[in-house]
C-alpha cells in the first residue's frame, strides 16, 4: 500500500481547502473568501483500494504582521520541512504577484514539489503559460498540473500523480476515518466560518472561537466563547438587539446538527480578549504555542 503525508501550501484564497473537501468528498476545512480563514494544519484522510493519502491542510502564507500570523506560518513551513511531498498551489487566475514571490523564496526544502495550478477554468492559455515560465525560475525539477476543484477536473490524475511520489507504508488510520479533527474543533470552525460569511472588514480576522462545554448527557448542549479585541467589535457581533449573534447562531446550529444527525441547543457568548493575536499566553490557549 502506498502511504503518506501530503501539505498543501500557498497563499491565502488559492483554494487549497476546497482541494481538500473535493479530495475527501465531505466538508473537512472550511472555506471563505476572506484570507486566514484555515488557521491551523487540518488534515484530510483519503482512502482507495490501494492507498491512504493523509493531507495537510495548511494556514494561507504571507508576511506575518502578528504573532498569531507568525504561528500560522510556522505550522505551514513545519508540515512542508516534515512531511513526505509538498502541493504548492497556485490560482491560475491571477499574474505572478509580490506575495507569489514572497512564498517562491520560502519554500526551499527538500521535500519534492507538486506545483499545482487551481481554478484552472478561470484562465486562459496565455496567462497559464505565464505562470509556469515563472514557477520553472525557482522549481525548475518539480512537476507541474492544473485542475479545477470546483469543476472536478484532472483531480484524478492529482491523486494518481501523488501515489507516485509516496512509499509504501502502513495505514496510519482507520479506513472510514476522513479526518483528525475532534468533534469540539469541527464546531469552532463552524461558527467562525459563520462569522467570515456574515461579517465584512476587519471583525472577522479579529475573532477566535472557543467552544467551552458540549454536554449530550444533559439535552445535547453546546456552549461556546466568540473572542474579541475589543468593545466595538463585540456590539457588531451581538449587532442591534442581538439579531446578528442569533444569525450566528442559526447558521452554525444548522451544520452542526447536520455533521451529527440530530438537533443540539447551541448558546453563544461574545468575550474581549484585547490583542489576543499578540498574546502569547492566550495563543497557547488556542493551541498555538
Amino acid at each position: 500500500m502506498k502511504s503518506g503525508f501530503v501539505t498543501i501550501l500557498g497563499r491565502p484564497n488559492v483554494g487549497k481547502s476546497t482541494l481538500i473537501n473535493t479530495i475527501i468528498g465531505k466538508k473537512i476545512s472550511i472555506i471563505s473568501p476572506k484570507s486566514q480563514t484555515t488557521r491551523d494544519a487540518i488534515q484530510g484522510i483519503y482512502n482507495d483500494e490501494d492507498s491512504q493519502i493523509i493531507f495537510v491542510d495548511t494556514p494561507g502564507i504571507h508576511k506575518p504582521k502578528t504573532e498569531l500570523e507568525k504561528e500560522m506560518d510556522k505550522i505551514a513551513y513545519y508540515n512542508a520541512k516534515n512531511n513526505d511531498l509538498v502541493l504548492l498551489m497556485v490560482d491560475a487566475s491571477k499574474r505572478f504577484s509580490d506575495s507569489d514571490l514572497f512564498i517562491s523564496k520560502n519554500v526551499r526544502f527538500t521535500t519534492p514539489v507538486i506545483i499545482v495550478f487551481s481554478k484552472i477554468d478561470l484562465t486562459n492559455v496565455l496567462l497559464i503559460n505565464e505562470l509556469k515560465e515563472k514557477y520553472k525560475e525557482f522549481f525548475p525539477n518539480s512537476e507541474m498540473v492544473e485542475i479545477s476543484s470546483l469543476e472536478n477536473f484532472n483531480i484524478d490524475f492529482l491523486i494518481s500523480r501523488i501515489k507516485s511520489y509516496l512509499p509504501e507504508g502502513p495505514q496510519y488510520y482507520d479506513a472510514n476515518t476522513i479526518t483528525n479533527r475532534d468533534f469540539t474543533f469541527m464546531v469552532q470552525e463552524i461558527i467562525r466560518e459563520k462569522i467570515l460569511k456574515l461579517l465584512k472588514e476587519e471583525v472577522p480576522h479579529s475573532i477566535a472561537v472557543i467552544c467551552d462545554e458540549i454536554s449530550f448527557s444533559t439535552g445535547k448542549n453546546i456552549f461556546a466563547k466568540i473572542i474579541v479585541e475589543k468593545e466595538s467589535q463585540k456590539g457588531i457581533i451581538i449587532g442591534k438587539k442581538g439579531s446578528m449573534i442569533k444569525k450566528i447562531g442559526i447558521e452554525s446550529r444548522k451544520d452542526i446538527e447536520k455533521l451529527l444527525g440530530y438537533n443540539i441547543n447551541l448558546e453563544l457568548l461574545v468575550q474581549v480578549v484585547e490583542n489576543w493575536k499578540n498574546s502569547s499566553s492566550f495563543l497557547a490557549k488556542l493551541g498555538y504555542k
